[in-house]
Formats: structure tokens, C-alpha cells, sequence
């Protein structure tokens, strides 16, 4: 089959066909539930019947099964840094097949992956590989509760997911089949907001385990002395600090926000881009917390990763890969120059068509996000949906305007003429007050909300 672009204007790629993509979601929604094996992948994020299924990527490009290319955002949930593809990468993993990829002892590769990890965090002592960044984020929870004898964990409210566990998927309103016992063992603070932390650690004074929140997000930067003061929050109440490093790791700094704002956590996790989208993630920190699941402690042992594929060759070669190419090479600083064009292009754009109050790209250059707003200033799962078909319909994929090092000139270029079609329909929306007969379906819904509807689908057939 031919993936090629079959069709391309002046400003890129027009996309005018889905009917395969559309027959293979049907068929996914019949086999895997959601039709995706992950929330955030699925079709009720982009509007109905414009949900393209992929076939391949390179680069910053990918093309789905009806053979249209797109210009590609938010590449792997953010796990794609470098682009998809990226040579260095795949050339490490494809030679390290021929000599078998899983055994029945620790392999030579995996001390030297640790080396390489611990090399770019030097405030953690110990690492241990895992496969996603739940089950790093729950092994963390877990040490801490093991080491201070307490059951509550305290989360940034401010930041949307850390775990598909139930020790934080009880807290979201997608929390069906956690027991109410679980959800009452975590508790919420402000990011920003050291009054709130401290009220919380005293309110349950003695008893919160760990400090769990990410260091900063595409929207927020800690402001000055935060990070400090919730270390030292954390130290007052002898509770375990725990950075969430999944996106900000190899994003911010290929050492995390730990290395860029200075502040040193107890236990750190990661994943995403320490792969480029291979399936690696790590749980770091201090040798005596990673001891309590180790052989050099007299305490009981805490479960800490114990997986049968944390450690397989083809996961810790990417990440060798791509700690290389973060040594010689600074791709964090292409990604930041990237995305500070995009947003100065898109902002252009909404500026020149007067929809600059409601439509913006905003965020950290390297992780940028965009605003959907109604006519009242309100924001708007329906003007979103509208957005999201003019950006597809222009060959522009993604729910963000989150870039990897590999997008290049021209296909920002290409993302800001898909913008501007795009925001010519927003804007006669607008003037509307509706985005009816503009978009077909209902709109887009967050991932995680507690029923299908409005995107609920008919049963498959027995």
C-alpha cells in the first residue's frame, strides 16, 4: 500500500477520506474495549467519525490506513522526543535482537542502563526499571508507606493523572470498582500553594506516607521557592517526597525538573521520553528507600517492581539510545525552539482572524497546549470539536500542540495554514453563538469522565 500523501494543496496535506480508518475503529470498538488501550487514544477524543487509525510515522509525520498523511502532535502521549523512527534509536534496538531480548538472569545491558540513568540523576542512588509509569508512580507510594509505617498519600489536585492504580484512579470520577476505603486514603493539595500542603500534613499530622505531584506542567512553572518548600514541608513532617518525572523528564531537561529548578526529591518516576516511545519506565531515588525492596535491609521487604519485562533488551537499549543522543546532542532546545515558533505562528493567525481571546496556543514551548472558547470566553468541548476537524481535515493531528525535536519548519508552516482554515469556520461559530451544523456527532468529552455518554456506543454484537 501506498502511505504517501494522495492528495496536497499549497498549505499541506488535505484529508478528505477515512472510510477504512472508520470500518477499523468499528471493528477495535468490538474487540478492545474503548477501542484503544489507552483513554486518551480513544476515537471519543476527536470528532465522530474523524478518528484516523495509524499505520506508521517517521519523523514527525504519520499516515493512517486510508493512506492521508498528518503532521503529528503530542507524538505518543508525549513519549516520541525525537521523532518517530529516529535512526539512532531503531539502529540500537535492531541489532540488539539477534542476541535474544528476555533471560532468566540480569544481563550486562541493564547495569549499564543503570549507569547511564543514575548518570542524569545524581540525586538518586539506585534505579529500577519498569515497563509504564503507573506501576513506577505505585512501587513509589509503596516504599514510602513502608518506610514511615503510614497509610495516606498526599497528590497535587492541580495535575491530572498519576496512576492507573487504585490509590489514584479512586480520586478522578472514573473510579467504578475501587473501594471506598482505598479512595479515602489520599488526599488532595494546590500546586502553588504551600498553605494548602502544610494544612493538609497537619490536618493528618503523623500520618500522610508521601508528597506526590510533578514538578511543573505545560501550564504551570513552581513558582520561586515552592519546590524548596515543599521539600522542606515533606522533611518537617518526615514525609517521602515523590517527583513525577513522565513528562517533564527528557521535555524540561533530560534530568527532569529535579535537575533544571534544583530541588532534590526522596524517590522520582519516569517514562515517555526516556524511550522515544519504547516501552520504558524507572523508579529512582535514595539508596535507603530502594533498599526496603531489596537484600541489604533488615526491615520487612516492600514488592518493588518485580516484572518479567521491566528489564528486556529492546526497552533499555532505546533508553541507552536516547541518552546518548541527549549527550551530544541537545534536543530539549530544539523542542523549546520548535514550539516558541509554533505558538508566535498560531497566536499569529488567531490574532489576523480576531479569535485571539478564544482559540491560543499556550503552555511551556516544549509542551504546548491549545484553548477552545465559546462566544462568552467559556471553554468549550463543542468548539473544540470544531477545531479538532479543521486541523484534521488540514492534516494536522493531535490534541495538543506538544512538538518533538524532529518537526521541522515546513510542517509548522503546514500546521499554520490547517490553523487558519480552521479558525475561519471557529469564527463564523462565533458569531453564531453555536457550533451547530459546523460539526457532525456530539462533541469530544474528557477522557476519564464517569459515564460513555455523550460518546456512548451501542453494544457489539453477541
Amino acid at each position: 500500500m501506498n502511505f504517501e500523501p494522495w492528495v496536497r494543496s499549497a498549505g499541506g496535506a488535505v484529508v478528505t477520506d477515512l472510510a477504512r480508518s472508520r470500518r477499523l475503529q468499528a471493528r477495535l470498538h468490538e474487540l478492545v474495549p474503548g477501542g484503544a488501550h489507552t483513554y486518551a487514544r480513544g476515537s471519543d477524543q476527536y470528532p465522530e467519525d474523524m478518528a484516523p487509525v495509524l499505520v506508521r510515522g517517521r519523523g514527525a509525520r504519520v499516515w493512517d490506513a486510508d493512506g492521508n498523511s498528518y503532521v503529528e502532535y503530542g507524538s505518543g502521549l508525549r513519549s516520541v522526543t525525537l521523532g518517530h523512527a529516529h535512526p539512532p534509536v531503531v539502529e540500537a534496538v535492531r541489532a540488539c535482537l539477534a542476541d535474544g531480548v528476555n533471560f532468566s538472569r540480569p544481563t550486562a545491558l541493564e547495569l549499564a542502563a543503570a549507569e547511564d540513568f543514575l548518570a542524569l540523576v545524581p540525586g538518586a542512588d539506585m534505579v529500577k526499571f519498569a515497563k509504564n509509569g503507573s506501576d513506577t508512580t505505585t512501587a513509589a507510594v509503596r516504599l514510602a508507606r513502608a518506610a514511615t509505617g503510614r497509610d495516606l498519600v498526599a497528590v497535587c489536585r492541580d495535575q491530572p493523572f498519576f496512576s492507573t492504580d487504585d490509590w489514584f484512579v479512586g480520586t478522578v470520577p472514573m473510579n467504578a470498582g475501587v473501594p471506598a476505603v482505598t479512595r479515602q486514603l489520599t488526599v488532595g493539595f494546590g500546586y502553588n500553594d504551600l498553605p494548602s500542603l502544610a494544612e493538609v500534613l497537619d490536618r493528618h499530622h503523623g500520618k500522610v506516607a508521601a508528597v506526590v505531584l510533578e514538578p511543573a506542567t505545560a501550564l504551570r512553572e513552581p513558582e520561586p521557592g515552592f519546590l524548596a518548600g515543599v521539600r522542606s514541608l515533606c522533611d518537617q513532617h518526615g514525609a517521602v517526597l515523590v517527583f513525577d518525572e513522565m513528562i517533564t523528564g527528557f521535555r524540561w531537561a533530560a534530568g527532569g525538573g529535579q535537575a533544571l529548578y534544583g530541588v532534590t526529591p526522596d524517590l522520582s518516576c519516569w517514562g515517555k521520553g526516556m524511550g522515544n516511545g519504547f516501552p520504558i519506565a524507572a523508579l529512582a531515588g535514595r539508596r535507603e528507600l530502594m533498599e526496603l525492596g531489596g537484600l541489604a535491609t533488615a526491615r520487612p521487604r516492600a514488592f518493588l517492581l518485580s516484572t518479567t519485562h521491566g528489564a528486556e533488551s529492546v526497552g533499555l537499549t532505546a533508553f541507552r539510545a536516547v541518552a546518548r543522543v541527549y549527550r551530544e546532542t541537545d534536543p530539549v532546545a530544539v523542542m523549546e525552539r520548535r514550539g516558541a515558533r509554533l505558538a508566535d505562528l498560531v497566536n499569529g493567525v488567531a490574532h489576523e482572524l480576531g479569535v485571539a481571546d478564544h482559540v491560543a496556543a499556550v503552555g511551556r514551548p516544549s509542551c504546548l497546549v491549545f484553548t477552545t472558547s465559546d462566544a462568552r470566553g467559556v471553554p468549550s468541548q463543542a468548539f473544540r470539536t470544531l477545531f479538532l476537524a479543521g486541523l484534521l481535515r488540514g492534516g494536522v493531528l493531535g490534541q495538543s500542540f506538544v512538538v518533538s525535536a524532529a518537526h521541522t519548519d515546513d510542517q509548522l508552516d503546514q500546521t499554520a495554514s490547517a490553523v487558519h482554515s480552521a479558525l475561519v469556520t471557529y469564527r463564523r461559530a462565533l458569531e453564531a453563538g453555536s457550533t451547530e451544523g459546523l460539526v457532525a456527532g456530539p462533541p469530544v468529552a474528557p477522557a476519564l469522565r464517569s459515564h460513555a455518554s455523550p460518546r456512548q456506543r451501542p453494544a457489539a454484537p453477541p
